[in-house]
């Protein structure tokens, strides 16, 4: 197994390799790849010393499976050069998320979509990911008709200028700033870019990849997401309307099974997800399960996971696993 790190010494590139040595994945040789001005950093796994390396040397070395996160534009360019000599490449910019010929993945509930053929796959945006890791058990047995969401988003999914934004705030030095305003002691409600219909883009992920996911584009979705001053993980407050009613025994019974659920809920003992308890975790928390009186058959949930692990690094890695147990590279 030759596997190449494209985007090795970024905040989600650091995340995957720890997630490789975890799940002591089956490594031959490891290609440590990012842009020209890393060519040459050393980066230290498993107790050996890495040399990173460039893009094009990363081509011609024919890895089996290269695992991107070093953005859009990088994947546009790149994923097909190395899917040209033979790579299956697993990427975790939003690129070919919406691409009609790719596939958009999240193990649990459609990887056995995956075939041989399929040499460019696409990791969903970390909101959407825990989103429908909750969602797909209870759609599948109470079909979802509309769902809201409102994201509270840790400022990890921006990257690293987001991280030494706060902390420089937090000590009262001025520095560089990731936001247009502080995000020490505030919540900004624009996460990415504004789209033409006032909604940003990750709103728009939010609405249109679980349609492609879930396989049903009859679902009523919309969302709103705010970056709020976390390190730990995505939050979500998400209102469900079903076709059919529900019992919340079953409910909590039905995602307790769902693999890579784990459910919090008890309010007698203040037990419910939070951010500082699922940061380092790759399961997606569940709690506040509870009715909307305000309808029938409506659903409350809130639903916390790290955005840099299942919602990017280890998601994807449970991708390449998944192809390498089933000879599909």
């Amino acid at each position: 197994m030759k596997l190449a790190v494209v985007g090795a010494t970024g905040m989600v590139g650091n995340v995957l390799l720890q997630v490789l040595a975890e799940r002591n994945f089956k490594i031959d040789e490891l290609l440590l790849v990012a842009s020209n001005k890393s060519i040459g950093k050393k980066i230290d796994f498993n107790k050996k010393t890495y040399a990173v390396i460039g893009l094009d040397e990363a081509v011609a070395a024919k890895p089996d499976i290269a695992i991107f996160s070093a953005g859009g534009s990088t994947s546009l360019e790149w994923a097909p050069k190395f899917a040209e000599m033979g790579t299956t490449v697993i990427d975790n910019s939003s690129a070919w998320r919406m691409d009609d010929t790719k596939k958009l993945i999240v193990p649990e509930i459609n990887a056995s979509e995956l075939t041989a053929s399929d040499k460019i796959i696409a990791n969903p945006n970390c909101s959407t990911i825990q989103l429908v890791l909750a969602l797909a058990p209870l759609h599948k047995k109470y079909s979802i008709k509309r769902f809201v969401v409102s994201t509270y988003q840790s400022i990890t999914g921006t990257g690293v200028k987001a991280v030494a934004q706060l902390e420089n705030e937090f000590k009262g030095v001025k520095g560089d700033m990731a936001y247009h305003y502080p995000i020490h002691k505030n919540a900004i409600p624009h996460c990415d870019v504004f789209e033409d219909n006032g909604y940003t883009k990750e709103e728009m992920k939010l609405v249109n990849e679980p349609h492609k996911i879930l396989n049903d584009y009859n679902i009523a979705i919309t969302a709103t997401a705010v970056r709020i001053p976390v390190v730990g993980g995505h939050s979500e407050s998400v209102n469900i309307a079903f076709e059919k009613d529900f019992d919340l025994g079953d409910v909590r019974t039905l995602l307790h099974e769902t693999p890579g659920v784990t459910v919090q809920d008890n309010p007698n003992t203040n037990t419910y997800p939070m951010p500082i308890y699922a940061a380092g975790k790759d399961d997606v928390f569940v709690g506040r399960i509870r009715r909307d009186f305000s309808q029938a058959n409506t659903l409350n949930m809130w639903i916390v996971a790290d955005n840099l692990r299942k919602g990017a690094a280890t998601n994807a890695v449970q991708i390449a696993a998944y192809l390498v147990e089933n000879n599909l590279v």
